[in-house]
């Protein structure tokens, strides 16, 4: 269940070899303001982070949220901690899916708990960041709090990319001459995209809060870098929208085109039976037999029938063609 975990003093990890029976021990180390513990865990029971509750005095209602997942992005507060959700996102290009995970991180004055849910957004990345700057650690826990946050917004990025790249797809392929049926395939990118959005908009008031200073708890050092995160964030959510008009737009042209193509069919349909309308006309007049007709009693009379056919057809595709509808 325990990832990793370590404590950290002044910037720098003192590696520990930890069971969940001995946090409390390790939190004991935890003698003065430099120090703090992070534990991570993935996918616990709601046996063991109860177990990790009572060690760090969890909130129940936060535990409750952190075993259940499948929460919205959000920052609360609970006595002397707090408690963060986050989204992760990664994306399958084959399938033009964005698959979702959680991170869930309760921070307290000296320990960080991450739980995290889902196969995205690995915490290795961020440890292995935040302890190759211990200038940047030695802010305690609100530096892993920035490390997290950064990495999972660095992921909404690397998604957009991609999706900005099928939605380019989509465009080439609704004006192109070929014919294709698109809106299966932006339907599925607009659902995606709501994903997305899901992920990032809720997470942009936490982040504007711990821009501003305004979060207890969390160092008034680090908001400059927070500030750094929110621009991420807002510039994902630009993008979102804009490639969700795009689709929008997309989508609209798809309809357009395929109403254009299918009255262009209907041209040309109604000019192949405007070709052999004459013929037919011709042909039943003279399939009536009467007395006086040209076939009966004239040696030219079929050679005229056949050419007069010859000469309406040929006048009726002179006429379509010059029209545009063959």
């Amino acid at each position: 269940m325990i990832v990793d975990s370590a404590l950290y003093r002044n910037g720098v990890r003192v590696p520990l070899d930890t069971d969940i029976s001995d946090l409390a021990a390790v939190r004991a180390r935890c003698s003065d303001a430099s120090s703090f513990v992070w534990v991570g865990l993935h996918e616990p029971s709601a046996e063991e982070l109860a177990t990790v509750a009572d060690v760090f005095g969890l909130h129940r209602l936060a535990v409750e949220d952190a075993v259940k997942a499948h929460q919205r992005p959000k920052l609360e507060q609970y006595q002397d901690s707090l408690f963060l959700v986050l989204k992760t996102l990664w994306y399958v290009d084959e399938e033009d899916a964005v698959e979702t995970g959680e991170i869930n991180l309760f921070i307290g004055s000296d320990f960080v708990v991450s739980v995290r849910h889902g196969q995205g957004s690995d915490l290795r990345g961020s440890r292995g960041y935040l302890e190759a700057h211990p200038e940047l650690a030695a802010h305690g826990p609100t530096s892993v709090v920035y490390a997290i946050c950064d990495r999972v917004v660095d992921a909404y990025e690397a998604v957009a990319a991609e999706l900005e790249e099928d939605v380019d797809e989509v465009e080439a392929s609704v004006f192109s001459p070929e014919r294709t049926d698109d809106s299966p395939r932006i339907y599925v990118l607009k659902r995606e995209l709501a994903e997305v959005r899901r992920a990032v908009l809720p997470l942009r008031e936490p982040v504007r809060r711990a821009s501003e200073a305004s979060v207890p708890g969390m160092s008034a050092e680090a908001a400059p870098y927070f500030r750094d995160i929110g621009d991420h964030l807002n510039r994902v959510a630009e993008t979102i929208d804009t490639l969700d008009v795009l689709l929008s737009s997309a989508f609209d042209a798809q309809q357009a085109r395929i109403s254009v193509q299918q009255n262009d069919d209907m041209r040309k349909i109604s000019a192949g039976v405007g070709l052999i309308a004459a013929p037919t006309l011709i042909g039943s007049v003279y399939g009536m037999n009467f007395d006086h007709m040209p076939e009966l009693h004239w040696a030219f009379g079929y050679p005229f029938a056949l050419g007069l056919m010859a000469l309406s057809s040929l006048a009726a595709w002179i006429f379509f063609k010059r029209s545009g509808w063959l």
